[in-house]
């Protein structure tokens, strides 16, 4: 005999269960939208730390002297 509180397997509603294709089709965009954006940042890391100069390098500077006036001896 079966009890009461368990329906026979042909009675269950097996509508209201996801299949698990449905949730791993999901889980795999998920995946990839997680490495696009840990990609995404991992490039904007590294441009932000090679636009950036080193500290203590040297500095080179540039200054024009303007040209000195000649004067007649006489």
């Amino acid at each position: 005999m079966t009890s009461p509180a368990i329906p026979p397997r042909s009675t269950r509603n097996s509508t209201n269960r996801r299949r698990p294709k449905d949730r791993s089709y999901r889980s795999k965009i998920l995946l990839g939208l997680a490495l696009v954006v840990a990609f995404a940042v991992g490039v904007a890391l590294g441009q932000a730390l090679h636009d950036n100069p080193r500290p203590g390098g040297a500095q080179t500077s540039v200054r024009t002297l303007p040209p000195l006036t000649a004067t007649r001896a006489g």
